[in-house]
């Protein structure tokens, strides 16, 4: 009898034993979950932030309480993409990432772990804020695997927008608010003034200052030569609507074109010719100062320097947002709507301490509960609900309370989504945005005859809606996004160069970095790109 007993539960061993192998042989995650009543620091690298980023607000404790989870956020001290080879060198990593481009990376060394599994068994939040778009998570059509939930919106509706190139309010009205529609006519404006007003507060004024500090180049002096031309924001490509083949935008001829207009701005005196060395700080204070007519940069940048410039007493030197295109048949693209493109995202590291209980927390953020929290606060103290059933804001204080701070990188419904009672899950509305303009902008606005900034741009109706979302966010080879970092640093020392040089020699610079780019051989990133829309396209629609 006790030898069958024995035999019983050898065989019961065996069969666990089986049971276990065949798990880990299918990659099935074995973790165990973290008490309920117990915090867990989750460490999370973000490769958008420079600095540490404390949860600790209200409504990140707010978060925690909800998941049991606080987490322990940090960014890179040099370049995000070095900071992520030394992760890969050393095979150690914090708990989330947020790599941005360098996903394809960690992905090829396995150092994050694809969420199927996670979504099918514990994710049914996850499930129910992407909907139809989840298919769109996935990685390729080779690799249809989930490894992040995206950093951005899944429906959009636009209600804000800086446009391209940006001018002072003080400058529309020295002249009566003219329509600026063409480089031509913003450059002959601030020309007109800066010869009026050779000085501002004692400073020597200055026509266009650019902030290509680091990244921040991407932004001032690489996405300014595509916009003004009408073209989407593919970040650095160019994509043909009709074929979809993509072409890495410096050797598009058209490119030429804002290039060619900023040679000419350096040598009239309007350019800025600190623009390439100075750092970001430095432009920002010259912005401060009130002396600087006119910039490109993001409505997420402008906007604070804005709001210290009216704070101090100086909103006629802020900046107003106006369609400007390199001539007057081009149609700016500012509200173009890409659809949802995936993409980036926040990802679970393979050395996560606590997979099911990270992906709880990721799960848990696509919420309805969570959704309303991060961008609305905590109902009765932060926003109420009419007796229509409308939610309302009563009061919003962002850097006590941290509402809107944890929107991204983390999964997000958008402006465009509403809840199951009918209410937008962002407060962003055409009410709140003219609530909060400043009286400068409500001036010029009604010189212009309109109530917003949208209205004086082309409708995301009339510029369509893009069938392939953005390639920006598409998943490279790590061989070509080397590539293209190469091709990216070589082409910025280029155009400066060109920029600042002799107008005789624009022409063989432009043609000389061109060649420089082909021997490069970028044109094998193109083929990549191109292979991958389609690729994407086919698996999307099927």
């Amino acid at each position: 009898m006790k030898k069958n007993k024995f035999l019983n539960f050898s065989f019961i061993c065996l069969l666990i034993l089986f049971l276990f192998a065949s798990c880990k042989k299918k990659e099935t995650p074995i973790v165990e979950e973290t008490k309920k009543d117990e915090f867990t620091t989750l460490t999370f690298f973000s490769a958008d932030s420079n600095v540490s980023n404390k949860f600790t607000d209200m409504i990140a404790k707010i978060i925690t309480e909800k998941t049991g989870v606080k987490l322990e956020i940090y960014g890179p001290e040099s370049e995000p993409s070095d900071e992520i080879a030394l992760m890969l060198a050393k095979g150690s990593y914090p708990d989330f990432i947020y790599a941005k481009g360098d996903l394809p990376k960690l992905i090829e060394a396995n150092a994050v772990i694809p969420l199927d599994y996670f979504i099918e068994t514990d994710g049914a939040n996850v499930k129910k804020l992407y909907g139809d778009q989840l298919a769109r998570l996935k990685y390729t059509e080779e690799n249809p695997s989930i490894y992040a939930l995206s950093a951005y919106e899944i429906k959009t509706k636009r209600y804000e927008t800086a446009g391209t190139m940006q001018i002072q309010h003080n400058v529309l009205k020295e002249f009566g608010y003219p329509r600026i529609t063409t480089l031509e006519e913003y450059e002959n404006i601030l020309y007109a003034y800066k010869n009026k007003y050779p000085t501002i507060n004692g400073k020597k004024t200055i026509g266009i200052s650019l902030n290509t500090d680091g990244w921040y180049w991407l932004l001032s002096l690489s996405n300014p030569g595509n916009f003004v031309l009408g073209y989407q924001d593919d970040g650095q490509w160019i994509v043909n609507q009709e074929t979809l083949e993509a072409q890495y935008k410096f050797l598009h001829p058209d490119m030429y074109t804002f290039y060619k207009w900023l040679n000419k701005m350096y040598h009239l005196g309007l350019l800025d010719p600190e623009s390439f060395t100075q750092t970001e700080e430095q432009w920002r204070e010259k912005i401060k100062n009130g002396n600087v007519l006119g910039t490109s940069f993001p409505l997420w940048g402008l906007k604070e320097l804005n709001s210290k410039l009216v704070s101090a007493d100086m909103g006629g030197h802020s900046f107003a947002f106006l369609p400007v295109t390199a001539s007057p048949e081009i149609k700016d693209s500012s509200l173009k709507d890409y659809g949802f493109s995936g993409g980036w995202g926040m990802s679970i590291t393979s050395t996560c301490k606590d997979k099911l209980l990270a992906f709880k927390f990721l799960d848990w953020f696509c919420s309805e509960e969570a959704q309303i929290l991060v961008n609305w606060g905590v109902k009765d103290i932060h926003y109420t609900i009419d007796e229509n059933g409308k939610r309302y804001e009563t009061t919003n204080i962002p850097g006590v309370a941290g509402i809107g701070k944890w929107t991204y990188p983390f999964p997000q419904a958008g402006s465009g989504y509403l809840d199951s009672t009918g209410n937008p899950f962002v407060k962003s509305s055409e009410a709140s945005i003219m609530k909060n303009y400043s009286f400068v902008e409500k001036e010029t606005l009604s010189a212009y005859g309109v109530k917003m900034w949208t209205e004086m741009f082309p409708s995301p109706q009339e510029l369509g809606v893009s069938t392939y979302g953005q390639v920006w966010l598409y998943p490279l080879t790590p061989a070509s996004i080397d590539l293209v970092d190469r091709a990216d640093a070589f082409v910025k020392q280029a155009i400066i160069q060109m920029v600042i040089g002799d107008k005789e020699d624009f022409d063989s610079a432009w043609k000389n970095m061109q060649q420089g780019l082909r021997e490069m051989g970028i044109e094998k990133a193109e083929i990549e790109l191109t292979n991958l829309i389609k690729s994407r396209m086919d698996f999307w629609t099927n």
